[in-house]
């Protein structure tokens, strides 16, 4: 009998290795946090079920399932005043009036997690104008056939457009360094056992667009990165293996494609690479891992318009602007063997530890990944990634990589999405993503930890990152000077809420970043804040709001500035 239960858990583990790169493996070249790098995910669930044990854990995790559909339309007015507590600047003063839509469902088919809103300003002192924005995150999955998931994701906010790095302050008075952001993905996947064969296979699509509201004004001497316009990127993928049985090992072999084409200087990434992988268990938690294979990417692009001087010329929103007559260059190029090895130990269904080490891009890369479930509300999870990624790019499998249940929160001054997200399911943060809006590829390396808990009356959540980033822009360009330039970012993301009573919630939130920007003569940026908002519902649907916040952001160049802003609101939850 022990002989059996030791079998049946190295089945399970082996089933949890093999069937997580049918899932993963779009990440292969983007290096996205949320998946290990790509190689050996975690996302083990459906093979697991075919066991004896995975089948009783999916029994369980359906018994707990309640089916939720929660969907909140509201409408919203709100008075704000913020101030600039050390420059002796303007008291700004405005009315803000808005329209939005919180979505929670959950079905045996369906999840979706969703926050979008409308927000118009009426300026009223201080010299601000009027002014609207629209942002919204959405997470979704349906399960059309068994196996077969469509899945879909699109974030809609505001980030800083110069490439000085993201920065979550209230953008009022001075939006000269604002930009608006869209993006979307979408696409199928598919996780099957079919004649004793593990069967795996999908494809995303994304687009992502950045709108600049005004002239940018870049720091006098620095040596700006362009700043992103468009771009649309298409992932495919497959895989089938074996678990243990037949032989002592596991096996898989898998294949993918992956293409962007962006807008800006007509830039293109286009990679593909086939694989072998083994599972080799060596006792009933723990296995070896190896795989060997072929890769092929190339990044070109052309050059941009010089003066008679040979400065790259900019157009109002400072872009680059294309020189559509000019032969492509390569940015990076790269084809040849591939391998890495790795061990994963999974003492229990609540832990998990991946970690890997191998060659790809010419270079050695780490990747890994560790989660612990403590209990159904308390969920800690970190991976670190490496490898080529762009900003959209990225930003598409990070939206693939939030969970599909997540409790929506905003900031309460000015309604932008928070960058982290938390949930029973976990979490996981976009601060990495939006740390920079540069056009330019780039390697990509980092570490991302992220926890979700419940614990007496409070729901908290802390994310926290490192970002690196090392631009690969043609040698013999004009733009050369940005080659191998390195960004690094830190940041930190904390939110905490409780219901106080049966009509009243407190919810506080905080925020730590620090960009190190490599471009030459270009200045660092720091940015920390703290908010807190107290809502107390005074007649069914209607619910009152006052909230304050304070946040300093001090950039190399430029002087420091330290904000404090106050609201007071009314919602109607229809």
């Amino acid at each position: 009998m022990r002989t059996n239960q030791t079998m049946r858990r190295v089945a399970t583990l082996a089933a949890l290795l093999l069937a997580g790169t049918a899932t993963g493996a779009q990440a292969q070249f983007s290096g996205d946090p949320g998946s290990d790098g790509g190689d050996a995910a975690s996302a083990g669930a459906p093979a697991a079920s075919d066991s004896q044990d995975g089948r009783a854990e999916s029994r369980g995790e359906r018994r707990r399932t309640q089916k939720t559909v929660d969907v909140s339309p509201y409408l919203e007015v709100g008075q704000v005043l913020t101030a600039d507590l050390k420059n002796d600047g303007d008291v700004l003063t405005y009315t803000t009036l808005a329209a939005g839509v919180d979505a929670a469902i959950v079905t045996r088919r369906a999840e979706l997690a969703a926050t979008v809103r409308y927000e118009y300003r009426i300026g009223e002192s201080g010299g601000i104008g009027n002014s609207d924005s629209l942002s919204g995150l959405v997470r979704g999955r349906v399960e059309a056939l068994r196996g077969l998931n469509l899945e879909a994701g699109a974030l809609a906010t505001r980030t800083r457009a110069d490439g000085v790095g993201g920065d979550n302050g209230i953008f009022t008075g001075d939006d000269s360094n604002v930009a608006n952001l869209y993006s979307i993905y979408a696409g199928p996947t598919f996780a099957r056992r079919i004649g004793g064969l593990d069967v795996g296979a999908g494809y995303r699509f994304g687009y992502t667009k950045i709108d600049v509201d005004s002239d940018i004004a870049p720091l006098p001497g620095a040596a700006s990165q362009d700043i992103f316009d468009s771009s649309t990127n298409h992932v495919a993928w497959g895989s089938v293996g074996a678990r243990p049985g037949d032989l002592p090992f596991g096996w898989q072999v898998s294949g993918g494609y992956e293409r962007e084409d962006v807008s800006q200087l007509d830039q293109r990434f286009e990679g593909k690479y086939a694989r072998a992988d083994v599972t080799v268990p060596v006792g009933p938690t723990f296995a070896v891992l190896g795989g060997v294979g072929y890769e092929d990417i190339e990044i070109s692009e052309r050059e941009p318009v010089v003066d008679a001087n040979g400065v790259p010329v900019r157009d109002a929103n400072g872009r680059f602007v294309t020189d559509k007559s000019s032969p492509r260059q390569l940015s990076f190029d790269t084809d040849g063997l591939i391998w890495d090895a790795g061990v994963m130990w999974q003492p229990s269904r609540r832990t998990s530890l991946t970690a890997k080490v191998g060659r790809r891009y010419g270079d050695t890369i780490y990747t890994g990944s560790f989660t612990y479930r403590a209990d159904h509300a308390t969920t800690f999870q970190v991976g670190v990634y490496d490898g080529l990624s762009s900003f959209a790019r990225g930003l598409s499998g990070g939206l693939a990589a939030l969970p599909t249940q997540f409790d929506p929160t905003r900031n309460p001054l000015d309604g932008s999405i928070n960058p982290c997200v938390f949930g029973e399911q976990g979490g996981g943060c976009l601060a990495n993503q939006l740390g920079n809006t540069t056009t330019a590829q780039f390697r990509n390396r980092g570490i991302q930890a992220v926890m979700s808990s419940r614990y007496g009356g409070w729901s908290y959540g802390v994310g926290v990152g490192y970002d690196r980033r090392r631009l690969l822009l043609p040698g013999l360009s004009a733009i050369a000077d940005l080659n191998g330039v390195i960004d690094e970012s830190y940041y930190l993301f904390l939110s905490a809420g409780r219901q106080l009573d049966a009509d009243s919630d407190l919810s506080l939130a905080g925020y730590v970043n620090y960009f190190d920007n490599g471009a030459p003569g270009a200045g660092d940026v720091q940015s920390a804040g703290i908010s807190a908002a107290y809502s107390r519902r005074f007649w069914r649907g209607l619910t009152g709001t006052a909230a304050a916040s304070l946040n300093a952001f001090d950039q190399d160049g430029f002087n420091s500035e330290l904000i404090g802003s106050a609201l007071v609101g009314l919602r109607y939850n229809f």
